[in-house]
């Protein structure tokens, strides 16, 4: 069986040494608590990506022509701490490539992988986590490297900002920032640039994709009400990728739903959204006129 590519783009735009992104799918779902199936969601997001449209009519880019490399997936599932073992080394040799490096999960507990990789990269990283659990806690289950874990080491080795929070254990508030967490009942008009003012200039992007609205995004495994929507959300990560240097970014906690298919899309045009935008704004100059 020959090797698909990412969203069915020629051959060209494919290879490892003409892209400019890799993409690296982390079928795992090893530790989550309630509904099981996040590691279908990198089959699923694939899958949708397929049938997107390649020209994004907002950034007016067809951003795949910069290349796009589909990396063979990390499913290394013996242990939750041998997988973000093998995710830390397989993001970290892609960024010494010198790649965009994103990856699709999988369940968060990935996320400690690729957070370790990216910190010990980038000097002075902020970690923006998109999502509606706090994920602060140093251990659960037996193990520091459960999805409840996911930002527990980012909250003490990078600047740690939390966006879209609305579900916690009260021991999460030892390890919290509560001048950096923007809780999904307390956003207000002007969070967006508050969050942004509290960036380093080297950002990491995670994404849980229960940052958002079940009403849009039901298919995940612990969905919570009051989220985030589509566009407020596309809003924020416009502004992060105009302002700062966005270095790399996950998504995950896709928990695909057969008889419920656009959950599955959002996560595809989510993921083409992010490129394209990192793409327009790569030599953008936060000094000029923000109106642009």
């Amino acid at each position: 069986m020959s090797k698909k590519n990412y969203a069915g783009i020629p051959d060209k735009y494919a290879r490892i040494d003409e892209a400019k992104v890799v993409l690296i799918p982390v079928p795992y779902d090893g530790t989550s608590s309630w509904q099981k199936g996040a590691d279908k969601g990198p089959d699923a997001f694939l899958e949708a990506s397929e049938n997107m449209e390649l020209f994004d009519i907002e950034t007016r880019s067809e951003v795949y022509k910069k290349g796009i490399y589909l990396a063979p997936a990390v499913t290394e599932n013996s242990s939750p701490e041998k997988m973000v073992e093998a995710v830390h080394k397989t993001t970290k040799n892609y960024i010494k490539q010198e790649k965009f490096v994103t990856i699709f999960g999988g369940e968060h507990s990935i996320s400690i992988g690729t957070i370790r990789a990216f910190a010990e990269s980038f000097e002075d990283l902020t970690v923006v986590q998109i999502d509606a659990h706090a994920d602060l806690r140093p251990e659960y289950e037996g193990s520091k490297c459960n999805h409840a874990c996911a930002v527990h080491e980012a909250s003490k080795k990078t600047n740690l900002i939390q966006v879209g929070i609305r579900s916690m254990d009260i021991s999460e508030m030892d390890h919290m920032d509560e001048n950096q967490v923007y809780f999904a009942h307390d956003l207000y008009e002007d969070w967006m640039e508050d969050a942004i003012g509290q960036m380093t200039p080297n950002v990491f992007i995670t994404i849980d994709l229960d940052a958002f609205d079940p009403s849009i995004m039901p298919s995940t495994g612990t969905p919570e009400p009051g989220g985030l929507f589509w566009y407020e959300t596309l809003e924020f990560l416009k502004l992060m990728f105009k302002k700062k240097n966005v270095v790399g970014f996950d998504i995950v906690e896709l928990c695909p739903n057969e008889n419920e298919r656009s959950s599955d899309f959002l996560a595809a045009k989510l993921y083409y959204k992010m490129l394209s935008y990192k793409f327009k704004y790569l030599n953008h100059n936060p000094d000029e006129d923000e109106d642009e």
